[in-house]
Parts: C-alpha cells; sequence; structure tokens
C-alpha cells in the first residue's frame, strides 16, 4: 500500500496538515492553485509543492502510476467556495480505491457571518459572507476605507450610500458606464475593463486605489472569483462575499488526521507544540519578575493590552488583544505557519495573575481548544505595592474590588460594611470616579473618622501616595489608575449571632398603631432553624416592620433579602428600619404573596411571618419553585433548602402538616417565652402567647 498522502491546499487547514505529515515523516503531495498559494506553503521536508489548476482526467492521471495506487489518501482542503474544483477532485477518486477526505474549514478561519452587535471592522482581514446586498451594504457603513466593487452594474444603486469611496469595475460599454453615472459614480472611480483578472492584477488595483474591502459575488471557478479572495488575502485587506456559503458535507480537522493515522499506521498528533505563558507584570515594566521577564524575551507572540505592551521589546510580534476570541483566531494562523517547530506565546495580565484577574478564564478557554503546555507567572499586586510602600501589612486586611462594577445599592453597601467592620480595607477601584464617590458616601454615612490613603499610578513615573480627607478624595480630579487604602480605628463589632432587641427597631410611623413584629426570642430561634449561608436569596413573606429581613441582612452583606409587605404602614416603617441599620442588601417588595414573588429571583430560603389567608398558595409557590429549580439528582445555585412557618393557633399548624404531607420533611416546635414584670418589690413572670415554629426541608 501506498504511503503518501495527495493534499489539494487552499485553506490553512491544508497548510497544517502537511506540516503534521511532515513531522510525522509521512511524505505527501501538495498541489495548489496559484503561486500565493505556494508562497504561503513553508518548506517541509518530505512535502512537495505543484502549482496550476488540473481537470479530472489530469486529477485521475495523478493518482495512478504503472497501474498502481500512487497514494494512500487523497484529501480535499479547497476553500470552501471552490465548489467546483472539490466536485472535480471527488469525481477523480471514483473508482480508484483511494479514500476521498473531504477537509472543512475552520469558520472562525478566515470565512465568517457577522455577529450580532459586532462589526465589520472588528475583524478585519478576513473573509465575510452576506446573504444579500443590502445587509453587505449595511456592514460597510461601520467601516471606512476604499471599497472595490466587482459586482458588475446591475446593482449599483444599492450601494449608493458608500459612493463616496466606491471604485467600481463593469464592462467597458455605454449601459454600464451610464448606470455608474446614475448612481453617482463618476471619473477615476469607474473601472472599465473586460475580465478575466488574474490574481495579479487584482492585486494591483488593490494597491493602486488603496482598496480596504474587495466586494465579489460567489461565483464559480472561471469567474475569477478565487483569484479575487487570493490577492485580497494577499494584500490583507476583507473580501465581503455576496451569496450563500453551501453548507457542505466532510470531516473536522482532528477526524481528517485521525482517519490518516488509521489508513497509515503512523500517529498523526494533529497540530504543532505550543508553549503558552501567562503573566503578571505588576503595575508596569518596573515590577515584572526575572522569571517572568525570561520568558517574555523566549516568546515568538505576545498578546495583552496596549498598556502592557510597552514591556514587550520592539523586535517581539505583538498583538493588542486580551480576549479568548480574539487571540485563538491568531493562535490558528501562527501554528499554520510554523515549520515543526515550538511556538511560544505570552499571554500579558495587570496585576497579579490569581487576583481578580483575567488569567482563569483565558486559561479555561485554552484548555477548551486543546491547548495544555500552560505555565502561569504570578506579579506584584497593586495592593501588595502599596502594602509595602504604606508599611502597613496586608494579611488580615479585606480585600475588595469594584473595578468595573456600577454605581448601584450593592456596591455601596460592599465598600460601606467594610470600612465599618474591618480596620483596614485595601480597595481596587476602576479610576477617579471611584474615589469620588467613596468620599461621598463617607461623608453621607458620617464615616468621618475613616483615612484613605490613594496610591496612584503605582509604580510609573507619575506615582503619587497620599492621605485624603473625605472632602479631598469628593474633589480629586487627576486621572488615572487608583488603589485605595481605607482605615478605620472605631470599627463596629459584627454580631455572630441573632437576637436584637425588639427595642432596636422603630415600630410607630407617625402615631399610628404599632406595626406587628416577630418578638426576639422567637425571631432568634426561626434564623437559627432558617440556617442562612452567606450567600443566601431570601424571602421574608409580611415582612412588617423588617425585623427578620435585617437580622437575615446583618449576618453577612452577601445575602440577599427580599421583604415582601402588602400593607403600606409596614412599608414605610420597613424602609425606616433599612436606613437606619444602613443595609443595601434588603429589596423592599410591596405587593401582596404569592402574585408579588413570580418575578422575583428564586429563593434559598423562605421565612413566613404572616400570609393574609394565603398559606396554602404560597407553599404551593414555594414547591413549584423546588420541582423547577431543585430536580432530582440536580446541583442548583437556587437550591431551596429550608422555610420557616411561623405561626400562632393549632388550626394553621394543621394546615402547615396537611399541605406539606409527601412533600417536605416536617419539624414543628412550641416556644413559650415569659419576661419578668416588677410589682412592687416583687418579679412575677408574665408569659407571653405561645408560638408555633414549623420547619420545612426543601431539598
Amino acid at each position: 500500500m501506498a504511503e503518501k498522502v495527495l493534499i489539494y491546499a487552499g485553506t490553512t487547514e491544508g497548510r497544517l496538515l502537511a506540516q503534521e505529515l511532515s513531522r510525522a515523516h509521512i511524505a505527501c503531495d501538495v498541489h495548489v492553485a496559484t503561486e500565493y498559494g505556494q508562497m504561503v506553503m513553508p518548506e517541509l521536508a518530505g512535502v512537495k509543492v505543484c502549482v496550476g489548476r488540473l481537470d479530472v482526467e489530469e486529477m485521475r492521471a495523478l493518482l495512478k502510476r504503472n497501474g498502481q495506487n500512487n497514494y494512500a489518501a487523497v484529501v480535499d482542503a479547497t476553500h470552501p467556495f471552490a465548489t467546483e474544483v472539490s466536485a472535480n477532485i471527488r469525481e477523480s477518486t471514483k473508482g480508484s480505491g483511494i479514500p476521498y477526505l473531504r477537509l472543512q474549514r475552520r469558520m472562525d478561519d478566515g470565512i465568517c457571518s457577522i455577529p450580532e452587535n459586532e462589526s465589520m471592522k472588528e475583524r478585519a482581514g478576513t473573509v465575510h459572507v452576506f446573504a444579500d446586498y443590502e445587509s453587505c451594504v449595511q456592514a460597510l457603513k461601520d467601516t471606512s476605507g476604499n471599497i472595490l466593487l466587482t459586482t458588475g452594474s446591475k446593482e449599483l444603486a444599492v450601494f449608493a450610500p458608500l459612493k463616496e469611496r466606491l471604485f467600481v469595475r463593469v464592462l467597458p460599454g455605454l449601459e454600464s458606464i451610464g448606470l455608474c453615472e446614475k448612481a453617482g459614480i463618476r471619473g477615476k472611480q469607474i473601472l472599465a475593463m473586460q475580465g478575466p483578472f488574474s490574481e495579479e492584477m487584482n492585486l494591483a488595483m488593490i494597491h493602486q486605489f488603496s482598496i480596504r474591502y474587495l466586494v465579489t459575488k460567489a461565483s464559480g471557478a472561471h469567474s475569477g472569483f478565487q483569484e479575487k479572495l487570493a490577492a485580497a488575502q494577499k494584500a490583507g485587506i476583507t473580501a465581503c462575499v455576496i451569496g450563500k456559503q453551501e453548507q457542505e458535507q466532510g470531516m473536522s480537522y482532528a477526524q481528517v488526521t485521525e482517519t490518516l493515522s488509521r489508513l497509515l499506521g503512523h500517529t498523526i498528533s494533529g497540530r504543532p507544540e505550543v508553549e503558552i505563558s501567562l503573566i503578571g507584570i505588576g503595575m508596569s515594566a518596573a515590577t515584572l519578575t526575572q522569571e517572568a521577564k525570561r520568558a517574555l524575551e523566549e516568546s515568538d507572540v505576545v498578546f495583552g493590552a496596549e498598556r502592557m505592551l510597552e514591556v514587550v521589546e520592539n523586535s517581539k510580534e505583538t498583538y493588542p488583544f486580551y480576549l479568548a476570541k480574539d487571540i485563538l483566531p491568531v493562535l490558528r494562523q501562527k501554528e499554520s505557519q510554523m515549520d515543526g517547530q515550538k511556538l511560544k506565546v505570552s499571554i500579558l495580565f495587570s496585576g497579579d495573575t490569581g487576583f481578580y484577574s483575567g488569567t482563569e478564564k483565558i486559561k479555561t478557554e485554552l484548555n477548551k481548544n486543546n491547548y495544555k503546555k500552560i505555565r502561569i507567572f504570578p506579579g506584584i499586586s497593586s495592593v501588595s505595592y502599596l502594602s509595602a510602600a504604606t508599611g502597613i501589612a496586608w494579611q488580615d486586611a479585606k480585600i475588595i474590588s469594584i473595578h468595573g462594577k456600577k454605581d448601584t445599592a450593592e456596591t455601596r453597601a460592599l465598600v460601606l460594611d467594610a470600612i465599618r467592620h474591618f480596620p483596614k480595607t485595601f480597595l481596587l477601584v476602576s479610576g477617579v470616579e471611584d474615589v469620588r464617590r467613596i468620599g461621598c458616601w463617607i461623608e453621607e454615612e458620617k464615616l468621618t473618622q475613616t483615612r484613605m490613603i490613594a496610591g496612584f499610578q503605582l509604580s510609573y513615573e507619575r506615582e503619587k501616595i497620599r492621605e485624603l480627607s473625605y472632602g479631598e478624595a469628593k474633589n480629586v480630579k487627576e486621572e488615572g489608575l487608583y488603589t485605595l487604602l481605607l482605615c478605620n480605628e472605631n470599627v463596629q463589632k459584627r454580631r455572630l449571632v441573632p437576637g436584637m432587641s425588639d427595642e432596636s427597631f422603630l415600630r410607630v410611623v407617625e402615631g399610628e398603631k404599632t406595626v406587628p413584629m416577630t418578638k426576639e426570642e422567637v425571631r432568634a430561634l426561626s434564623l437559627c432553624k432558617l440556617g442562612l449561608t452567606e450567600d443566601a436569596v431570601v424571602y421574608d413573606v409580611g415582612s412588617g416592620t423588617g425585623s427578620i429581613a435585617v437580622e437575615c441582612a446583618t449576618c453577612s452583606p452577601g445575602i440577599r433579602v427580599y421583604a415582601i409587605e402588602q400593607k403600606a404602614t409596614a412599608q414605610q416603617l420597613l424602609r425606616r428600619n433599612l436606613e437606619k441599620f444602613h443595609l443595601a442588601n434588603v429589596i423592599p417588595v410591596d405587593g401582596k404573596a404569592p402574585e408579588i414573588l413570580e418575578p422575583l429571583e428564586p429563593p434559598t430560603h423562605v421565612f413566613i411571618g404572616g400570609s393574609s389567608g394565603c398559606l396554602a398558595d404560597i407553599l404551593h409557590v414555594i414547591c413549584v419553585f423546588v420541582s423547577v429549580f431543585c430536580p432530582p439528582h440536580a446541583v442548583s445555585d437556587a437550591a431551596i433548602t429550608t422555610a420557616v412557618v411561623n405561626a400562632i393557633s393549632l388550626e394553621t399548624v394543621a394546615q402547615i402538616t396537611e399541605l406539606a404531607a409527601g412533600k417536605m420533611q416536617t419539624e414543628i416546635i412550641q416556644v413559650q417565652v415569659s419576661r419578668a414584670k416588677t410589682v412592687g418589690t416583687y418579679h412575677l413572670m408574665q408569659a407571653e402567647n405561645p408560638v408555633y415554629i414549623c420547619v420545612l426541608t426543601m431539598a
């Protein structure tokens, strides 16, 4: 059996496959249609490159030598639009006994459709496919630069909005030129010429008229379509193809290499070796570690935001990309250009790779795309730098980030909670706007004893480290990079258990009667039975004064509580108590349960202090949440763990047990609290009404 492979190449995958066969010491012949195809093919051991188009009979002759099969397999890696060529290759193998393998082109490598909300200028230098002329025009409106239109004169009116940028190639007839003038295209913009046009001729026009976009129809091999695409690729401009690309049947690159491995009895890995370094640069070049420097020096290609690329030597090939969707296509292109060599790549990140960094996300995406040889180099974070500069240790500090976060109640609550409960807080911010709003928060919450130390442009020439009062922070104007250290010597001790006194809460609104409230002993036991976690989502149904909601929210700033209340008086009181306790992680919900529950996010914990006669309906909704979000054996972020219902009558307890039967595990506790009352010189115990705490376990 022959041990040689024939590749008809026209795509990146064809070049990749030839390289892989060469590394595996498997001989192959590569046929390309144009001289450009030959030029981009590297010189490889055991690989012979032939140039020129073959008809079916010439292809058949190539497969046989002295009556014997010349090849173990034929791989069709031609361009997806070269449908006629593919048909000829397929026809030539019929009856030969030689396997025909159609290698599909990756859609993210050169050929693509424009994703929604993404402009064509964001993917320059590729081939973009459009279903019609109108969608092509719409995409080109978002670009700049000259356009070479090669679709003829019939559709000129559609391109009229782009006429100032158009160079139109039409037939040299009066009708064609008349249509051009009618569309407002005149003079040097009209290229009246008779084809066919070679790749070199197309390339010359592109250079002559400084073309950035070439527009063509998807047509057959004899129309000059391939020559246009080749010229566009060679010039590094974008080709816009009008016409639906046929959905071809074929094999992925991995499937082709696997099939060839089986046919030839050789292991073909499918790609060159790629080593990737994920490097934390610290704040700037000044904080780059020596180990990271060595990895960077050895790299062939470097990715990173423009600011970070300043640390790279000018001789390096750099790309201002930091997202996987932009990096991966370049990596694949670079792989295709490697001549059996190892490709070394660096991706740069600010600060430390393990500290509020994009490193983890990038690594995950690289692993998904079968890049396994990855090493991570840590950097010096802005927190450790500021800690060293101030002499204030950070190992026992609260460290939070509001970088990129909107000015929301949750963001405010996160920062203020840290200031109140921690003697020192290191805070990563987006810029000067964050500094100013934190100064305002400190003033509004009367936390004026707080010291703010601002680290500005750390490690850069403009570096400043200075202490700001809240008034100075409100008026900072200098734009740049900031890291803050907030110090508070008068911190509040966070309560570790429930049990706030009843007197802590406001209960009267504008002289009206007091609003009902769950008493402190019952409240404490109910909350213990609720079993909150630090990221709980809690429904407090029938919130009243908000005592349950407040105690839940004070357990952790990561808890979100929906305080559901239908009575207007209680709603006012609830909001006043939230203001008193500085709680932004409680969301008041005005309305009656269960109707008001539907638009809310699914809960993890539910407390029902009052149901207004709708207990059955409320528990039904809770059961629906369980069935939807917690199916058997499923792991859900919204898994309801526990519901606690407080009742004062045996009838309500009976209703709860009946409703829970077969659906929930039930625990019922009766609590009766007695308080001492002074009568003269005596203390007499006065009993409160008994309360039933019903604990319903959902999952």
